[in-house]
C-alpha cells in the first residue's frame, strides 16, 4: 500500500511539474490583413441597398454583440419623447459608448437590427446613423415595424454586431 501511494505521489508530482502547453500569442493583424478581415459584399445580382450591405464576410474577429439600445441617457431617463430623430441620435451614441465599452468602433459594425414604431421615420433614422456608420461600406441591416417597444415612449431600438480583426 505504501508503495502504491508513493508512486501515485510521485505521478502527481510529475504532471504538476512538467512544463505546460504554451500558446503563443498571435501576431496582429497588418493594415492589409485588416482590411480583408471583413468584406462588404456588394453584387449586381442583387437589389439595389442604399444606405446597407446585402452581405457582410467576417474573416477571424472577435465579434461583438451589443443589446438594443434605446434612447436613454446615463440617468436612464427617456430622450426626445415624441421625436424619432432625437431618440435616434441618444440611441446611436447609446450603441458608440457600448462599442467603445467593448474595445470597438462603429467601423467595426457588420450589422445593425432596428425596431421602430413607424417605419415612414426611417429617412430621420437614416440621417442620424449615417453620422456614425461608414456610408462607403455600410454595416448589413434589418428594419422592421413594431407595435410597441418595451417600454411606453420608445420609438426605436436598435441592436448592432461588431467584428474586431484579431
Amino acid at each position: 500500500m505504501r508503495t502504491m501511494l508513493a508512486g501515485v505521489c510521485l505521478l502527481v508530482v510529475g504532471i504538476i511539474s512538467q512544463p505546460r502547453n504554451t500558446v503563443k500569442p498571435k501576431e496582429p493583424l497588418n493594415m492589409e490583413q485588416q482590411r480583408n478581415a471583413v468584406r462588404f459584399i456588394k453584387s449586381d445580382a442583387l437589389p439595389p441597398s442604399p444606405g446597407y450591405s446585402q452581405a457582410v464576410e467576417v474573416r477571424p474577429a472577435r465579434i461583438i454583440y451589443i443589446a438594443g439600445q434605446v434612447s436613454l441617457d446615463r440617468a436612464g431617463k427617456l430622450v426626445g419623447e415624441g421625436d424619432m430623430r432625437a431618440q435616434a441620435q441618444q440611441t446611436f451614441e447609446n450603441l458608440k459608448a457600448a462599442l467603445e465599452a467593448s474595445g470597438a468602433k462603429f467601423e467595426n459594425v457588420v450589422k445593425l437590427n432596428y425596431y421602430v414604431l413607424d417605419v415612414t421615420q426611417l429617412p430621420a433614422v437614416r440621417e442620424v446613423r449615417d453620422k456614425f456608420v461608414n456610408t462607403a461600406n455600410p454595416p448589413a441591416s434589418t428594419a422592421v415595424e413594431v407595435k410597441r417597444l418595451f417600454r411606453e415612449g420608445f420609438l426605436i431600438e436598435v441592436e448592432a454586431v461588431a467584428a474586431v480583426p484579431e
